[in-house]
């Protein structure tokens, strides 16, 4: 008796019904549903029960004999074979920039993941258009889509969706779906998610050194507006809330400018690693002391800003990319606040 699959036909799609067929039953054995060695049905008996035409599925079935997913033994019908193909997940994985970090996310994922797939990389640089041609070309064609979600508006604001993101989003099977770093997408459906609360997260974060900020007369968050790569404004909110929470006085800068006036007792909060070295520099120049006269926080570790001692408030990047590769391997449509800390050294 051959194993009963379900095959759900999308009429709405470009994707051909024969490669709908294909991809759905080199996903059931990829993920567990259907064994190897198992009979599925004839050519006939999913054509009946699909609503199909019998050229449509045996179409699909000589494509998946080619690929030799599945095999024909004469008079007995067809079994499920093992092969190189369905033994590795195939997995896209979209990220919005190249930086330290975000490789460092994709890094630990691709370790994590290991000989159990294959993971190819797509980078979009926070343009909604590349990311819509780039996810439109590669819908059907992998096991998983691994997503961080940051956008940038016409004047370069930050903005975690469009409604071209979200449409293109939502062709994505949501038992396909990893969404990281960023979860304000307002998706339907129950997919899998590893993501940062920026606004409580740097309100937490800052909490845990309160009672070395509490020396220091102000705070000063340098956050860049109309950046190539925005950050979430939420940032801001939780800045915000954290200085009234506990009545600091503080500011909101643009940038570090050359030559600022640098009054001792301030703490920074930098986003930007340009912003960090430029106020470094200064600093020393001025022969102040870091950790004493000023202080500086950083917004999201390195190695570089562990070498040099300097605080920092950051999401672990190892661990986000653990957890999603945990995800993907045990099929888990869960959603995970990703571990932010505040990290002491000695620039507070």
């Amino acid at each position: 008796m051959s194993q009963i699959i379900e095959i759900k036909i999308n009429e709405s799609s470009r994707i051909p019904k024969y490669k709908q067929i294909v991809d759905s039953i080199i996903n059931d054995i990829s993920k567990g549903k259907l064994k190897i060695g198992e009979k599925i049905p004839s050519i006939n008996e999913l054509s009946e029960s699909c609503y199909l035409s019998r050229d449509t599925v045996e179409k699909a079935y000589k494509q998946l004999k080619e690929q030799k997913v599945i095999i024909s033994v004469k008079g007995k019908g067809y079994y499920t074979a093992k092969t190189d193909l369905i033994s590795k997940i195939q997995i896209f994985f979209m990220i919005n920039k190249l930086s330290s970090y975000k490789m460092m996310i994709y890094n630990s994922f691709v370790n994590s993941i290991g000989i159990n797939g294959h993971v190819t990389l797509s980078v979009y640089h926070c343009e909604e258009s590349l990311f819509a041609r780039t996810l439109e070309r590669n819908l059907g064609a992998f096991d998983y889509y691994v997503i961080m979600p940051h956008f940038k508006t016409d004047d370069l604001n930050h903005v975690s969706t469009t409604n071209v993101v979200k449409d293109m989003i939502e062709k994505i099977p949501k038992d396909k779906l990893i969404i990281l770093d960023n979860n304000k997408l307002e998706i339907s459906g129950n997919y899998g998610a590893v993501y940062q609360d920026f606004q409580e997260d740097i309100y937490d974060a800052l909490q845990k050194g309160l009672k070395k900020l509490k020396k220091y007369g102000k705070l000063v968050l340098v956050y860049p507006l109309k950046s190539v790569y925005p950050y979430p404004l939420r940032i801001v909110h939780g800045f915000r809330k954290f200085c009234s929470k506990y009545n600091f006085d503080f500011e909101i800068l643009n940038e570090i400018y050359d030559d600022m006036d640098l009054d001792s007792k301030d703490t920074y909060i930098i986003i930007e690693e340009n912003d960090l070295v430029n106020l470094v520099r200064q600093v020393r120049a001025k022969d102040l002391k870091l950790g004493k006269d000023i202080g500086i926080i950083s917004y999201n570790d390195t190695p570089l800003k562990d070498l040099l001692g300097i605080n920092v408030v950051s999401t672990h990047f190892k661990a986000m990319g653990e957890t999603a590769a945990d995800l993907v391997l045990n099929n888990k449509m869960e959603k995970v606040k990703n571990v932010f800390e505040y990290i002491k050294r000695k620039s507070v």
